[in-house]
Parts: C-alpha cells; structure tokens; sequence
C-alpha cells in the first residue's frame, strides 16, 4: 500500500495537515484525528483527480527526503511532526480472498454483520478499512 509522509501541524481544536508530494493537498480537522482522516480522504481525491486529468502521481519521499527539503525542515523545527497517511482508493472490482478465522469470531462476525445490515464481506472490508484508516 503507498503512504505519503505529510506535516500535521496546529493547536488543540484547529489541525492542519499538508502533503508535500502532493501540491495543494491539504486537510483541516479540531481533533487529530479529524484532521487524519480528512488527510486520506484529500490525498484519495487529489490522485482520483490527478488520474482523471492524465496527470502523473508523484511518488511519495521518506522522511528524511523531505527533511532534506528547507520549508520542511522549518515546520519541523517550528513544532509540525510528520504523519503517514495511507492511500486508499477502491479499484471498483472485487476480489476473492481465502481467509482462515477463529470460528468463534466468524460467527461474531456474521452476527455484527447481520445486525449492521451487511454482508460479511462487507463487514470485513469495512472494519479493514478503519482498521487502516485509525493505524495513519
């Protein structure tokens, strides 16, 4: 999965998110958790239009290639921290996945499942997409 590295920066109830590969790519939020997840969301839509468009999708740099870059080093140094932020776009195709699950949480599965409104296969997919989303 590609991750970009971004600055979050701010103060209790005003986030700012920043992603340097990604020119313009920004995200606000209160909490930072907020903040993260409008980040994914931003980076998802900034690629999907960047595709439309025909435009190249810049390859995202480590950590130390962006401190190497002056604006990135002065946010650091003025207190913004670095933050992975995952890129999760559906390809609008499914895929079948053989997965082997304790049987006790299989039926826990369906039941949550059911009781949601959802197939189990989308159950799963959802829960790994907060999973992945709250791990940024």
């Amino acid at each position: 999965m590609t991750r970009y590295v971004a600055l979050l920066d701010g103060v209790k109830g005003a986030y700012g998110i920043v992603v340097p590969d990604l020119p313009g790519c920004t995200a606000a939020g209160e909490t930072i958790g907020d903040v993260v997840s409008d980040a994914i969301a931003a980076v998802r839509e900034w690629i999907l239009d960047a595709r439309e468009d025909g435009e190249t999708i810049p390859q995202p740099r480590d950590m130390a290639a962006l401190k190497a870059e002056r604006q990135v080093a002065e946010a650091l140094q003025d207190g913004a921290a670095f933050v992975v932020i995952p890129v999760l776009i559906d390809s609008g195709r499914p895929a079948k996945a053989n997965l082997s699950l304790d049987s006790g949480l299989l039926e826990a599965i369906d039941d949550a499942a059911k009781a949601s409104g959802l197939t189990r296969s989308s159950f799963i997919a959802t829960a790994a997409r907060e999973k992945i989303e709250h791990a940024a």
